[in-house]
């Protein structure tokens, strides 16, 4: 059994929670880099000039890549061999994600209750999401998620007999209606199986994906890339603009389902769409 304690993974948050607002991932940064030298449109090449100068500038001056710093997610992965130590582990992870925000000058934007609309001020409570794993281990996904993509996001109750296309089709519907206001160019998250909750739980997984890499099932790699083809026919644009690239990528998770259902939610990321891995 190995002991951690609360105060070090408390610190790791409030690291993780600023690094996640300032660096943008490598391959993210990749792909804006590779549509935005394909671009046939001027005004979306201005635009993806204007984004690529933003994220230069937020990582030499130390400072948030957008104004949205965004509802704290935590994806943990806690080894069943780790006894953690002086306090409790939700406990410690609000309390770097409050550390984080308040010395890292980080918007906050958590409201106590969704209906009375009173800031916490320190953009608590996160987002928590634990699974039980093998080994001695804590592995954090710290994942800010602003709303503007985030209030875009869909899920949908198909029919077991949906085809593929079908869905392929709800998903530029989604990312049609959405236009500019998630300030495309886009990624999209898919979850596919499970349940009503769980889909949306894998949609929102898939945004921490590495976008520059296929997925290791064929059928579904050439399903990701059929989506964004069929994205980008849409002629959005960066910014809504108009232009070549309305999205940047597409991940697909999926889960075993009922034998009644066909779960399929999407979670719309931003351009900025941000997260930092820690291991613990």
């Amino acid at each position: 059994m190995r002991e951690i304690s609360a105060l070090l993974i408390t610190e790791k948050i409030k690291d993780a929670v600023v690094q996640a607002n300032i660096c943008l991932p490598e391959s993210i940064k990749h792909l804006i880099d590779m549509y935005s030298k394909n671009e046939s449109s001027s005004i979306a090449r201005e635009i993806f000039s204007d984004m690529k100068e933003n994220i230069r500038i937020a990582e030499e001056e130390h400072i948030p890549i957008c104004q949205d710093c965004g509802m704290a997610v935590i994806f943990a992965e806690i080894g069943q061999e780790v006894h953690i130590t002086d306090g409790y582990f939700e406990d410690a992870v609000n309390s770097g994600v409050a550390k984080g925000y308040t010395e890292g000058f980080l918007r906050k934007s958590v409201v106590k209750d969704p209906l009375f609309r009173v800031n916490t001020e320190d953009n608590t409570p996160a987002i928590i999401h634990t699974r039980l794993v093998k080994g001695d281990k804590i592995r954090f996904t710290v994942a800010p998620k602003g709303f503007g993509s985030e209030n875009m996001s869909r899920i949908k109750m198909f029919n077991p007999t949906a085809a593929k296309e079908d869905i392929i089709d709800f998903v530029v519907t989604v990312v049609k209606e959405a236009d500019a206001r998630p300030c495309p160019p886009v990624v999209i998250g898919v979850g596919i199986g499970g349940d009503f909750e769980y889909a949306a739980y894998l949609s929102k997984k898939a945004l921490t994906s590495p976008f520059d890499v296929s997925d290791k099932n064929e059928y579904y790699s050439k399903m990701e890339q059929e989506i964004v083809d069929a994205v980008n026919k849409t002629g959005i644009g960066p910014q809504g603009f108009s232009g070549d690239c309305t999205a940047l990528a597409c991940k697909i998770e999926t889960y075993p389902t009922h034998i009644a259902g066909l779960p399929v939610a999407v979670n719309i990321g931003c351009h900025v769409t941000r997260h930092v891995e820690v291991e613990i």
